[in-house]
Order: C-alpha cells, then sequence, then structure tokens
C-alpha cells in the first residue's frame, strides 16, 4: 500500500533566501535548515517499503523527523525541535495516493528505549504489586459489602471479580505478563509488534537499535508481511544490512552528494560487511 509518495523538501536557493531575511543573528544554528540540501535531497518518492541509508551526520534521522512534523504523525518522544523546523516544515510538500491513515506515526530509538526502561521500572515493584493485590482480593472476596450510591459501583465490581475467581486468576486479570520473561531485544521487538498496526504509515528510526541479528530479521519480516497483507507503508532510517536487504524496498544512498537511489548491496557499509567476512571465510 502506497498512502504518500512524494515528499518535497525545499532547494539550497529557497534556504538561502529564507536566511537572508533573518534580522537576528544571535543563533548558533539554522537546524534543519543546510542539513539535507547539503546533500542534495531535494525529493523522496516512496514504495511500500522505502529506506534511507547513510552514516552518522548524513540526515537520515533530520529527514525523517521533518517528514514526521509535516505530515503530523504522532510520536512518543520529544525531538530536537530548534525554532526554525516549523519554519522549514512550512516549506516543504508532499503528494499522497491515499488520505493518511490516523493511526500513523513516528518511531524512534528514544521510544524504544522509554518503553524498555519503563518496564525495567516495572521489574523493580512487580513483586510488590503483586502482594498489593493478593491483599486486595482477600478483602474484596469476603467483605460484608453494600451499595449506597453509584460511586460505589466501581468497588462492587472488584467484589463480583474477586467473588467468582480464584486467587491466582484474579492477581493475573489484574496484573500485566511478568516482564522477567522479555529481554532487551524482546521488549524492543514487542513495542513494534504493539505499535504497528493495520492499514498504517510507519516512519521508523534506526529500529535495528536494541535488536540481536536473529530479532533484526524477525522485524524485517514482520515489515514484509505488513506491507505486502496488512496495508502498511515503511519509511525506514537504518544502516543494518539485515533491513537494507528487504524484499522490493527503494533505498535512498544519503551518503552520495547528490543523494542517490542504490541497490543494497552497492552500498558502502554492506560492502564493509562482505569483504570482512570474504576475508575470513576460511575461519568458516
Amino acid at each position: 500500500m502506497i498512502y504518500l509518495s512524494r515528499f518535497n523538501f525545499p532547494d539550497v536557493e529557497r534556504e538561502y533566501d529564507f536566511l537572508l531575511g533573518i534580522k537576528r543573528t544571535c543563533y548558533d544554528s539554522f537546524y534543519p535548515f543546510q542539513v539535507l540540501s547539503r546533500h542534495g535531497l531535494r525529493m523522496i518518492d516512496f514504495e511500500p517499503v522505502t529506506i534511507l541509508y547513510g552514516g552518522n551526520g548524513s540526515g537520515k534521522t533530520t529527514a525523517l523527523n521533518v517528514i514526521a512534523e509535516t505530515l503530523g504523525v504522532e510520536r512518543d518522544t520529544l525531538f530536537n525541535r530548534t525554532n526554525f523546523f516549523g519554519n522549514y516544515t512550512d516549506m516543504c510538500s508532499f503528494e499522497t495516493e491515499q488520505p493518511l491513515p490516523g493511526n500513523s506515526r513516528i518511531i524512534t530509538s528514544d521510544d524504544v528505549f522509554d518503553f524498555m526502561l519503563n518496564l525495567r521500572s516495572l521489574n523493580d515493584g512487580i513483586s510488590t504489586k503483586r502482594e498489593d493485590l493478593f491483599d486486595e482480593f482477600l478483602e474484596m472476596k469476603y467483605s460484608k459489602f453494600q451499595m449506597k450510591s453509584m460511586e460505589d459501583y466501581d468497588h462492587l465490581k472488584k467484589v463480583v471479580s474477586a467473588r467468582s475467581k480464584t486467587q491466582s486468576k484474579y492477581v493475573r486479570a489484574n496484573l500485566m505478563d511478568n516482564v522477567r520473561e522479555h529481554s532487551n531485544g524482546e521488549s524492543a521487538f514487542l513495542y513494534f509488534s504493539e505499535k504497528i498496526q493495520e492499514n498504517g504509515l510507519y516512519l521508523l528510526d534506526e529500529p535495528e537499535n536494541s535488536l540481536s541479528p536473529e530479532k533484526q530479521q524477525e522485524l524485517v519480516r514482520f515489515i514484509e508481511d505488513s506491507a505486502r497483507f496488512f496495508g502498511c507503508q515503511f519509511l525506514i532510517a537504518t544502516h543494518s544490512p539485515f533491513l537494507l536487504a528487504m524484499r522490493g524496498a527503494k533505498i535512498y544512498d544519503m551518503d552520495e552528494e547528490p543523494v542517490d537511489v542504490k541497490r543494497w548491496t552497492e552500498l558502502a557499509n554492506v560492502r564493509e560487511y562482505y569483504d570482512f567476512f570474504k576475508k575470513h571465510e576460511n575461519e568458516f
């Protein structure tokens, strides 16, 4: 599925005209101005899966944030939104083939890390919560409760629930699955699988972070299936060879000036991996 078909960034001349009109000179940075234009990125044409490839400082995350802000998609974590970000996005434009779905969102590494930290915090308090629920169960089960007003309704539901369940079932129904069973990689993958729903546009910023090679390949299969069978479109910023090898993905090489479309086997990062393993193939 293709929702977003094209995105246009301001060119060097348009950026220059804007910067000339700024009367205040106290700014150290005009970010995101002069980042993408420096690499000659003027336009992105999208496929069901489009990838922005490049090293640190290539501008792939900047492009992702600019597109997300211009489209107004949902996000969980704040980012470095400077004074000029709104001026820049006002100069951008885009074309769609279908209306953008309301569940579209950008997912960043910060989102995933925050999710994992939240799970870790739950781990620290989960035993205490379990004991609290045991006490609550016993109180509700054996209380002599009489409903006197509608304000007592929530309390009544707990009484009915406690009396109709065993102690262990009551605790499981009111306590999330034991998150101790999830490694960081499993927790990260869980975040993607929960946030990516059917029929949505998803912008993923380096989703390989916190994922093992095995989990990266599992994520690749999940993305491929979501794009092929469940009406999703993806724009991904990555330098993971596993994601770059995704079937049918259109790849923009942000390390090139100007930015160019390439096959994954032509990318410098992938060639480094190939040369390394080729050099050591006799050791396998």
